[in-house]
């Protein structure tokens, strides 16, 4: 991941909405949630939220898919987990395994 997305995706956190958003989609799995869900459960109208879930989506951190007339929204896992592995890559001296649960995380060999 080179630094230009790496900075995209860190933006896209660095906001109160957005870092709810992002959140809910990972509590909520592979499922996901539509648009007006998301806006129900946190409380953010629907043109502000637009707006967020395309910062999030262009940062690779949500997807959406068309699910007959409604879009759903999901955390996107392997744009969270290049971005983890992005930022503990030089960890405990470039040995990322040595990072516990967060190393197994980030290279993808958590359980799912």
């Amino acid at each position: 991941m080179d630094t230009v997305k790496v900075v995209a995706a860190l933006s896209a956190l660095a906001q109160e909405n957005r870092l709810g958003i992002f959140r809910l989609l990972v509590q909520t799995g592979t499922p996901g949630m539509s648009a007006g869900g998301i806006a129900r459960e946190l409380g953010i109208v629907a043109s502000t939220l637009s707006h967020h879930l395309g910062l999030l989506e262009q940062a690779e951190l949500v997807r959406s898919n068309r699910r007959g007339r409604n879009v759903i929204y999901t955390c996107n896992l392997d744009g969270v987990r290049t971005l983890l592995r992005f930022l503990i890559e030089d960890c405990c001296g470039g040995r990322a395994e040595l990072c516990g649960d967060l190393g197994a995380v980030a290279l993808g060999s958590a359980a799912q």
